[in-house]
């Protein structure tokens, strides 16, 4: 079985790439293991700010009116790619 890849569509316009970029990082290093890679994508659409599991919208910056924190985003992408994995400190409320 293929491992998942995590997109994160930002809006370069916005100057969010090195948001995007330390998201990247973050879901690399916590889910080294478990995804086959996260793909930077600018996306062409003034202020969109997406972020995907394959092709699965796990969280939308419009819909929800902010960014995600790092906290939550982890827990997102744990539940798509490994729901058993302890994320130990971010598990906590």
């Amino acid at each position: 079985m293929e491992k998942p890849v995590v997109t994160i569509e930002y809006c370069p316009k916005c100057g969010w790439m090195l948001r995007a970029a330390y998201m990247a990082q973050e879901l690399l290093t916590t889910f080294s293991e478990e995804l086959h890679g996260v793909l930077l994508q600018p996306s062409e659409v003034s202020g969109r700010y997406n972020i995907r599991v394959n092709e699965e919208p796990v969280f939308d910056r419009k819909e929800a009116g902010r960014f995600p924190e790092m906290k939550e985003l982890k827990q997102l992408i744990r539940d798509k790619v490994s729901p058993g994995k302890s994320l130990g400190h971010s598990d906590k409320k």
